[in-house]
């Protein structure tokens, strides 16, 4: 303040201008500052909702039940007519579609814990992939609970208290008949078709029909109007 110069018009504009310009470039430095913590803050956010949207996804496949059988059976069906011919018994019981489709949801929700999870949850994730490889039937119910911790964290919810009893939770149990409803559903799409197909066949022979009947009725007409004309 002490060089501003205010003796003359000139001087006062020139130094007018001078603080504008100067006004002008801090403000533009302030907005880029501010845009550039604002895109961050924004990814950072991205970033996390992504991660709790998968999470909680794989929350709710490893632990969607309470009740009923809550461990996982690692066995394809391959791997069930290999042990048979191995062992020279009889053929086993091979899997119903509910559990391998509880397998292949439980082996998916463990993948995404691998990448996203923290670092007890890709232990516990890690260990029980393992133990699928290896063949044994696992438990979630020690993942489900860190999830859980985490995800309520995140949220800033409070913790669960002591006092409350949770059971064991295990992979959501999916339905058995929506693969047959579809495919039911395409039977019946077939069978419309072919019967529209049908329908539109006798349209056509229907409309043939018609029209020859017309056109044999027009000659006939035509034939008895000449035998009754005096001149023929």
């Amino acid at each position: 303040m002490r060089n501003l110069d205010f003796t003359s018009w000139q001087s006062l504009i020139s130094t007018l201008l001078g603080l504008a310009v100067i006004t002008l470039i801090g403000v533009g430095i302030r907005i880029m500052v501010m845009q550039t913590i604002q895109q961050r803050r924004e990814r950072e956010n991205r970033q996390i909702n992504e991660r709790l949207r998968i999470l909680i996804a794989a929350y709710k496949t490893l632990g969607g039940s309470f009740t009923g059988e809550l461990m996982v059976d690692p066995f394809h069906l391959r791997d069930l007519k290999r042990r048979s011919e191995e062992s020279g018994e009889a053929e086993l019981s091979a899997p119903s579609e509910r559990t391998r489709r509880m397998r292949d949801a439980v082996e998916a929700a463990l993948s995404d814990i691998v990448l996203l999870g923290t670092e007890e949850q890709v232990a516990l994730a890690a260990q029980a992939a393992n133990e699928l490889v290896a063949g044994r039937r696992i438990e979630t119910a020690a993942l489900v609970v860190s999830l859980r911790n985490f995800i309520r964290g995140v949220l800033d919810l409070e913790p669960v208290a002591a006092s409350v009893a949770i059971p064991k939770q295990g992979p959501s149990r999916p339905g058995v008949g929506s693969k047959d409803k579809g495919e039911k559903g395409k039977d019946d799409a077939r069978g419309g078709k072919g019967g529209g197909g049908g329908g539109g066949n006798d349209g056509m022979g229907a409309g043939a029909g018609v029209g020859l009947g017309a056109g044999l009725g027009i000659g006939a007409h035509g034939l008895s109007n000449d035998d009754h004309d005096p001149g023929r």
